[in-house]
């Protein structure tokens, strides 16, 4: 599900121009985590919207925002905010616009990104190139993807709400059962031997959206109550699928965990790094997994396994939601492992899986159960990790 905060985004944008200097998140990790690494999973949700005073001009006005970079030179960027929506320039021939109509990004090599109200694959794209890429975000619900080397059926990736499956007091929706590939996520314990082989397919699962320095955050309601001045804020229809999946997601955070579960839902990094701190000390790393290349559902075979912590960790996965949302959580008897894959077509991943001892207090229906025929408590449950979840263990 793609989200598009405009109102959001150009606040932000004025807020973080900067000299070069890292952003208020990044600054933070290195404050109270001086010896951790930031893992990858990271890094590509910190907003880096820096650009040189020296070449920047901001202006604001009755009639809109402008920014300009390179002191105006031609070979520079330009940014226009007004009323009629926002137009980025670039000296490399790329065009992004962002209007009533919706957003409509274009690139000299043939690749057009469009944003409307229209219905996915609808009529909303222009110029298409036919040796080029189209990509189409409708209020339909869901994203087209065609390509000119492409003879068959366009791609269709639907964003529909649904229940996370690292919710451990959930049951497992039909449509888990059938088409999620997060059931290829979760597997036992004895089989994380090294030769053993898994039918895996690592994604991510973020759509896009970034952190938000905690201080903006902060000042933007993240509660049931507040839901539709939330929906306001992000120019969200109400009845919009997107709705649908923000609620989910406020509804998530705001229930109760399960017995002897912590939860937490992080808004920003610092509130993640604050949690995690808290239940695990200073001394503490984040590891994630990380895949070479995106990679189709294919074989891979265990290269090797690490055991990074007894019992103790704090796992976060990213929710979907309109900007960067961590569900974090402790639980009793909880194992993280690293393990070297190797899949078919060769690609390596290093991948990050967890495994739960104890399972008696899950749904008995949890997805996990149904995939691995087996009852709560039974046996230990383990599960890789996307590659935008993060999991701390301590050092």
């Amino acid at each position: 599900m793609e989200f598009r905060p405009l109102h959001l985004f150009i606040f932000v944008a004025l807020a973080c121009v900067s000299s070069h200097a890292a952003q208020p998140a990044e600054t933070y990790w290195k404050s109270v985590l001086p010896n951790s690494p930031m893992p990858k999973a990271i890094e590509d949700l910190i907003q880096s919207e820096t650009v040189d005073d020296k070449s920047t001009s901001v202006g604001v006005s009755g009639g809109g925002v402008d920014v300009n970079t390179q002191g105006g030179n031609p070979g520079g960027t330009n940014v226009n905010a007004g009323h009629g929506g926002v137009d980025v320039n670039t000296p490399g021939g790329t065009n992004v616009n962002v209007g009533p109509g919706g957003v409509g990004v274009n690139t000299p090599g043939g690749t057009n990104v469009n944003v409307g109200p229209g219905d996915p694959g609808g009529s909303e794209t222009q110029g298409r190139n036919p040796e080029g890429t189209n990509v189409n975000v409708g209020h339909g619900g869901g994203v087209t993807v065609s390509s000119g080397h492409h003879r068959g059926k366009p791609v269709y990736v639907g964003g529909r709400p649904g229940t996370s499956p690292f919710l451990y007091n959930y049951a497992a929706t039909r449509d888990q059962l059938h088409d999620n590939p997060n059931v290829a996520l979760f597997f036992l314990e004895n089989n994380m031997t090294r030769g053993s082989k898994m039918n895996l397919h690592f994604f991510k699962t973020s759509h896009g959206a970034t952190f938000l320095p905690r201080q903006v955050a902060e000042s933007i309601p993240f509660s049931s109550n507040k839901m539709t001045e939330i929906l306001n804020k992000f120019s969200v229809k109400p009845n919009s699928q997107e709705a649908e999946v923000m609620k989910n997601t406020i509804k998530e955070c705001e229930e109760p965990g399960i017995q002897g579960e912590e939860k937490f839902c992080a808004t920003s990094l610092e509130a993640m790094v604050d949690f995690t701190t808290s239940k695990l000390g200073k001394n503490v790393q984040a590891i994630s997994t990380n895949s070479e290349k995106d990679t189709p559902l294919q074989k891979y075979t265990i290269a090797g396994v690490k055991n990074m912590t007894n019992d103790k960790a704090v796992v976060c996965h990213q929710q979907n939601y309109a900007y960067a949302v961590f569900y974090c959580h402790k639980t009793q008897a909880t194992r993280a492992y690293t393990l070297s894959l190797v899949g078919a077509d060769g690609t390596k991943v290093k991948a990050v899986a967890v495994c739960h001892e104890d399972t008696t207090k899950w749904n008995p229906k949890h997805l996990a159960f149904k995939v691995l025929q087996i009852k709560p408590g039974q046996v230990p449950v383990c599960h890789f990790l996307p590659e935008d979840h993060v999991v701390w263990v301590p050092k």
